[in-house]
Order: structure tokens, then C-alpha cells, then sequence
């Protein structure tokens, strides 16, 4: 592919900066390749808001963080229902409502300090009273900041007790500790730079406390994350430092690919990443991932409380168009809130665009010369094609959009704050159960704007008594194929009623160069591991 001279100046200039700051003076080889030793990676890192495990829920952050900290149980990526132990050596229940976990002896954080029960419990306890976008993940189970220390307890150095304020599905419960919130930070040096009351959030934003394959050096919001070896993590990892550099463009990614001053870009375009596979320098690695992007329709706006507005959104959309044209190797068509892999999934796909039947729609709804919404999205590809496709089916509907683009971490921060009126967002499940989802999109027990739970649900302000009712009962069933049948039934439902146009579920598509092995991509960004990547 080529580009002007002008744009593909400023790109390897850009490369040469990065290189140096990175690497120090006079350390950039005259063909730009990257150092050895290190692993440069390419990637959109505009959705990171905060790498502390309690506060970080997006993509890119929960993926840093499965590569920096551990947790007591985990999923491998080969099977990914198994439930193993990461820093447990074992677990159980006498009741189903009371947990004891036994952690295994020797365990180091980076610092060299043994991971003791109490940093397990201060872990648990301060995700619980920070009360952060995930705590509602481990909220579920009755904990909080009021009874949190009482329940979540090191009762000696390897053990700890975990005590629901109900009888739960052990497995669901292991599930959620498996999530990068339940993530194990080293107590001491958290608390030692704590301000205040925020238990070390501030510091732990940029910082990391934890006893994975990695140690955070550095995020530089919208330029780069670096990484470097833990030194007391066993077994250590193939790549003494890892650095992700931010770039938005995939045409920039694919000539730092070329050139070799990266190693693996994450974000390249469908017909980029169609023509290196014949490319005997590369290597293309696609993996399947539990991550849908949709649009979010907030309820409070007085036209998107209209079932027949909503209606006429999903019937305006070409679908299998963008998919076609825009994202037709990193994304499949979707339209429920289980994404396909998951149980329960349901892969009908309703919706094709019926541009007609959307006009009738809007005229029954009161509105024979459409309307005009705004669109919050990220600026950065595939999202921004993606939008202007939208906005072009829309209109053909008679919805017009207004545009507003912005770094991914905007989009996310406007939607927390019910401040949108329709946002295109994504989400990836956190744990490898279907009620991930279903909470998610399906419950609000609280609209109120100082709720505890705060799903993608209640930040779209709509009040489903019945069906988060539905959805919590769900949760409860031990017999799998009803378990499965009723999740069936909820996605056809929200497929219908739902404030949410659920579109496509991502292809996650890594390019290295042939030198580079070892990257693992999971089915959940936490799940990406980078302690196996090196390079000849």
C-alpha cells in the first residue's frame, strides 16, 4: 500500500521520535528495526482511562492488567469453561455461600514480597469500597463497603474466606473472581500512597502493586504503555520489555510492520490484513473474542423511548454491508448480548435493513419527517467508517445524525455519565459465563444516578423491572439446558424491546513479523498474554 509522501514522511518521522525516546539516544538502528530484546507493539490505546485492576474496564486496560497482575482462579484460553488456579492452590465450599481458598506457597509480587491471603482480601474489599465501574461484579454477592470487612477475610497467611450474603452457584462465583477486578495488588505498597480515602487509586492509576509476568513502567495517555520484566516472576517472561505504542491509523501500523520498527500490529484494515497473509514476512493470528460492538440509545431522550424509534434504528442498518465492506476480517455480523462461544448464545440475526418499513416506523411513532439525534463514536478506524455508515443508513430512514468524534476514552466517559444520546461502544464479557452479559445489558435494579450497579443498562436509563427480575433468576438455575433455554428467550425478547442495536462480535486479528512467536490473544482481553512473545 502506498501513501503520499507528505503523510508517509511525517509517519516514519513520527516512528524515528518514538523510537528514540523509547530507547534512548542514539539507539535506533539505521533500518529502524526494533531493539532486541524488546517487543514493540502497535495498537489503539485511546480507551485507556486507569490501569488500577478496581477502576480499569476497558480493552486495553484490563488487557495490561492480566499481563501485570494475577488472580486467585483463572481460564486457559485452550478451554476456556475450565476453571484452574492461578495464585490458589485449591478452593471450596461446605454450603455454597461460605468459600475458603488456600493460596499457594512461594508466591512473589515484583517487589519480592510473599502474596499473602490478607493482600487477596485487601484486594477484594478495596474493589468493593472503591465501587468502580466493575464492582459490580463482585457486588452481586452481597458484599458491601459496610460488611465487606467482616465477609472478606484472611483468616492466616495462605488462607481466605470468602462469605455471600447468599447460598450461589460456586462455579458462577469462581467466574467472577476469575475477572481482571478480582485482580491481587501487593497491600503495602498501595496503601503506603494512598491520599485521603482512595485507598491508592490515584497512584494506581499509572502505577502498578502486582505479581504477574510484568511490571507497568509507564503509560503516557494516547502515546504509549511500557512494560518490563518482573524479576521475581516464575517462570519469567521470553521479552525483557514490552512497549505498546498508540497509533490510530492502520496504515501507519502496517508500515511500521513493513519497515520492521514494529513488531505486531493489532489494528490493521480487512484488505490489509487479506493481502499479508500471502506475505511470507508475516504472520496473521485471528482469534475470536466475547466482544460485540453496538449502539447504546440512552432513555433519556423523549424520541428514543419511543419502542417504534428504536425499531426503526435497527431496521435502518445495514449490516451485512458494513460487515462486507468495512470489517469483513475482524468482525462477524451479531445481533444478541451473548456473543457467539459463550452458552446460551443466540446467533439469529433478525434485523436486515428494511428502509421502508424503518420510515413507517418513525411515522407511527409521530415523526413523518424523521428526526435528528447525535452520535457520539471513536475517531479512530474501524469505528469511524463504521459511523459514517451509520449515518448514511440512517438518513436514508430519515434520522439524521449529528457527529460527534472523540478518543474512545471520551466516548466511555460520556456513556458512564448518561450524557449521550446514541454512542457506538463495545464490550467484552469479563468471565466465561453467559450472566456476564446478561447483567450487563439486561439489569438496572436501581436507575437512580448514585446507583451501586451500574450497568450498560442503567447508563442507557432504562427501567426493565421484569426483565432484570428475569435475568437474576437466571443466574440461580442449576439445570444447564433450562439455564441455557431461558437465555435463549431473554435475547429474543431484548432483541426486540432493548435500547441496544447489538451489531457485530470481533475477529481480534494480530499481525506479527515471521521472527515474532509466542503472542497468546484470549477470548477475553485479560486473557492476552504476552509473557510468551519473542523474537528471533
Amino acid at each position: 500500500m502506498s501513501l503520499p509522501t507528505t503523510r508517509r514522511s511525517a509517519l516514519l518521522a513520527g516512528s524515528a521520535a518514538f523510537a528514540g525516546a523509547m530507547f534512548g539516544p542514539g539507539s535506533l538502528p539505521a533500518a529502524a528495526q526494533s531493539p532486541a530484546g524488546v517487543i514493540v507493539m502497535a495498537k489503539q490505546i485511546d480507551d485507556i482511562t486507569s490501569l488500577d485492576p478496581a477502576e480499569a474496564f476497558e480493552y486495553t486496560g484490563t488487557e495490561i492488567i492480566g499481563n501485570v497482575y494475577r488472580k486467585l482462579v483463572t481460564t486457559p484460553n485452550s478451554d476456556p469453561a475450565r476453571l484452574v488456579g492461578d495464585l490458589a492452590e485449591s478452593w471450596s465450599t461446605p454450603d455454597s455461600r461460605v468459600f475458603t481458598f488456600v493460596l499457594k506457597a512461594g508466591q512473589k509480587f515484583a517487589s519480592g514480597a510473599p502474596v499473602t491471603a490478607e493482600d487477596a482480601a485487601f484486594s477484594l474489599r478495596r474493589l468493593v469500597a472503591l465501587n468502580k465501574s466493575p464492582a459490580f461484579i463482585i457486588n452481586q454477592f452481597g458484599f458491601t463497603k459496610d460488611n465487606v470487612d467482616g465477609r472478606i477475610r484472611a483468616m492466616d497467611a495462605r488462607t481466605l474466606v470468602l462469605e455471600c450474603g447468599a447460598p450461589t452457584s460456586p462455579t458462577f462465583l469462581y467466574y467472577c473472581l476469575s475477572a481482571a477486578c478480582a485482580s491481587v495488588v501487593e497491600k503495602s505498597v498501595v496503601m503506603a500512597r494512598a491520599q485521603g480515602d482512595d485507598l491508592g487509586n490515584g497512584w494506581l492509576k499509572q502505577n502498578s502493586a502486582g505479581g504477574g509476568a510484568y511490571v507497568l513502567r509507564g503509560w503516557r495517555a494516547s502515546e504509549s504503555v511500557m512494560l518490563d520484566a518482573n524479576p521475581n516472576a516464575d517462570p519469567q517472561p521470553r521479552t525483557r520489555r514490552i512497549v505498546i505504542r498508540h497509533m490510530l491509523d492502520s496504515s501507519a501500523q502496517l508500515l511500521g510492520l513493513q519497515r520492521g520498527d514494529i513488531d505486531i500490529a493489532r489494528n490493521l484494515a480487512a484488505d490489509q490484513i487479506i493481502a499479508l497473509r500471502t506475505d511470507s514476512r508475516f504472520k496473521v493470528m485471528p482469534q475470536r473474542k466475547a466482544s460485540l460492538m453496538y449502539l447504546s440509545l440512552s432513555q433519556r431522550v423523549p424520541a428514543l423511548q419511543k419502542q417504534e424509534v428504536r425499531q426503526a434504528i435497527k431496521l435502518a442498518i445495514d449490516y451485512e454491508g458494513i460487515q462486507r465492506n468495512i470489517v469483513s476480517t475482524t468482525y462477524d455480523v451479531h445481533q444478541a448480548f451473548l456473543p457467539e462461544g459463550l452458552p446460551g448464545a443466540l446467533t439469529e440475526r433478525p434485523f436486515l435493513q428494511r428502509v421502508e418499513e424503518a420510515k413507517q416506523l418513525l411515522r407511527q411513532a409521530g415523526h413523518p419527517d424523521g428526526l435528528e439525534l447525535a452520535l457520539d463514536y471513536s475517531s479512530g478506524p474501524p469505528v469511524s467508517d463504521i459511523a459514517q455508515a451509520i449515518q448514511a443508513n440512517l438518513a436514508q430512514a430519515g434520522i439524521r445524525l449529528r457527529m460527534i468524534a472523540g478518543e474512545m476514552r471520551q466516548v466511555i466517559t460520556k456513556t458512564r455519565a448518561r450524557q449521550h444520546e446514541i454512542a457506538i461502544v463495545r464490550w467484552g464479557s469479563d468471565y466465561f459465563d453467559p450472566h456476564s452479559n446478561a447483567e450487563a445489558f439486561s439489569m438496572n435494579p436501581d436507575n437512580s444516578d448514585n446507583a451501586r450497579n451500574r450497568t450498560l443498562a442503567w447508563r442507557a436509563s432504562w427501567e426493565i423491572p421484569e426483565i432484570t427480575a428475569r435475568t437474576a433468576a437466571a443466574v440461580t438455575e442449576t439445570d444447564a439446558a433450562r439455564r441455557v433455554a431461558t437465555y435463549l428467550a431473554l435475547q429474543r425478547e431484548h432483541q426486540q424491546v432493548s435500547p441496544f442495536v447489538i451489531m457485530l462480535q470481533e475477529i481480534e486479528v494480530a499481525v506479527t513479523r515471521s521472527a515474532v512467536s509466542g503472542l497468546e490473544l484470549g477470548p477475553m482481553s485479560d486473557r492476552t498474554n504476552y509473557a510468551g512473545v519473542v523474537k528471533a
